[in-house]
Parts: structure tokens; C-alpha cells; sequence
């Protein structure tokens, strides 16, 4: 597999925000969102057989493990390093950007799916198939950049009823909108969601990478 990075941090987002956890980072994108904060994971990278990277991973010594990118469910392999690492009782998250068939991943990995609200520029893009291949497990996130994206995200919360099939995650896109603004949109028409922010973000620099 090509990967862009390995390292141990804290989840800085979805409902295990906080935990200590083993990032693999995996290279390529099949998209290129407005805000995206990872463009370096678009190339390089360096080539590694699964046993390799499950073996940096033991070193780490965390439960928790997050394959993210880029957009990991590109590279075939993805799906057998998930369950390599779930034979191992890992607790795995799977980032990925709601354009790929999440179907591929074994049903224990743990799905974070983003549904791409209409400013990310890549909102067409979607595999709208995948919300019905959902578990409680998952958690499925709106990145917001505006109101417009809001009100998006609404409907499709309420179109799908996303909360009865998972966890529903909102957040902003960094330098968009302030997230007190957001807060108050969801408090005033009770969405009953989670808000998120990207805490790593605010404990560490902005551009840093392997944190």
C-alpha cells in the first residue's frame, strides 16, 4: 500500500474525540474538496506491505486505530489491512468521503462517512447507495462552509433520517463560519446531532502535520 504517514495522536474528531489513537494515512484522493486540509496525502507517499504497517502500529501501543487519508477505499487493499488490524482487537475507524462503495470494508470496521455539503464542490460526487449500508456503529459527518450548507445537510438529515440509522456528526470547515454560529443554528431547530470541532487543531498548529 501507498502510505502518506503513521503516527499516534489523540482522535481529534467524531464521537471518540479525545482517545488516543494510531493514525494510518492512507495516499490518494479521488476528490478535490474546497477546504481541504490534507492535500499533501494526494501523492507520494511511501510503499508498505501490511505486515509493516500493522507492526509501526503495535509500537504505538493504542486500542484505537483510524485509516484515513486522502480517501483510503482507493487503494484495494484498505479492506484487507481493516481486517488484519480487527483480528488484532483493534477498534477500527474508517474515514471516508461518501464516494466510494463502503461496502468493501468489514462490517466490524467502524465507518466515518462524509456526505459532502454543496460548497465542498464535491456533493455530486456522492454514493448515495452507502447510507443504506449504514450501521448504528457508523457515524456519518457534514463538513458546513456556509448556511446554505446547513440548510443542505438538514434536508438530508431529516430526507434519509440519518439519526435513527447513525450517529450524525456536524462541523465547519476551518476559516468559514464561526462555530458558535453553528451551535446556535442547532440549538434553535433542535437537531439532534453532534457538534464537533477538530480539537487537534487547537492544540497543535493549523498546518502540522503527524499530530
Amino acid at each position: 500500500m501507498k502510505i502518506t504517514e503513521i503516527f499516534k495522536s489523540i482522535e481529534g474528531e467524531t464521537s471518540y474525540v479525545g482517545l488516543p489513537c494510531s493514525f494510518i494515512r492512507v495516499t490518494g484522493c479521488n476528490l478535490r474538496c474546497s477546504y481541504c486540509d490534507t492535500t499533501y496525502a494526494y501523492e507520494g507517499g511511501r510503499e508498505m506491505p501490511i505486515p509493516s504497517i500493522l507492526e509501526e502500529v503495535r509500537g504505538f501501543k493504542t486500542k484505537l486505530v483510524c485509516i484515513t487519508g486522502g480517501e483510503p477505499l482507493i487503494n484495494k487493499e484498505t479492506p484487507l489491512l481493516a481486517e488484519e488490524l480487527l483480528k488484532k482487537r483493534y477498534t477500527v475507524l474508517v474515514e471516508t468521503n461518501g464516494a466510494c462503495d463502503i461496502r468493501a470494508l468489514p462490517k466490524a470496521a467502524i465507518k466515518i462517512m462524509d456526505l459532502k455539503c454543496p460548497d465542498s464542490n464535491a456533493s455530486s460526487h456522492m454514493h448515495w447507495q452507502n447510507i443504506a449500508y449504514l450501521t448504528p456503529q457508523d457515524e456519518v459527518k457534514f463538513v458546513l462552509s456556509s448556511r446554505n450548507d446547513y440548510e443542505w445537510a438538514k434536508v438530508i438529515i431529516r430526507q434519509h433520517r440519518l439519526t435513527d440509522i447513525a450517529r450524525v456528526l456536524i462541523g465547519t470547515a476551518s476559516g468559514s463560519i464561526p462555530p458558535k454560529t453553528v451551535v446556535q443554528w442547532l440549538l434553535e431547530d433542535n437537531l439532534n446531532v453532534r457538534f464537533q470541532l477538530q480539537i487537534h487543531k487547537y492544540i497543535w498548529d493549523q498546518q502540522a502535520r503527524g499530530v
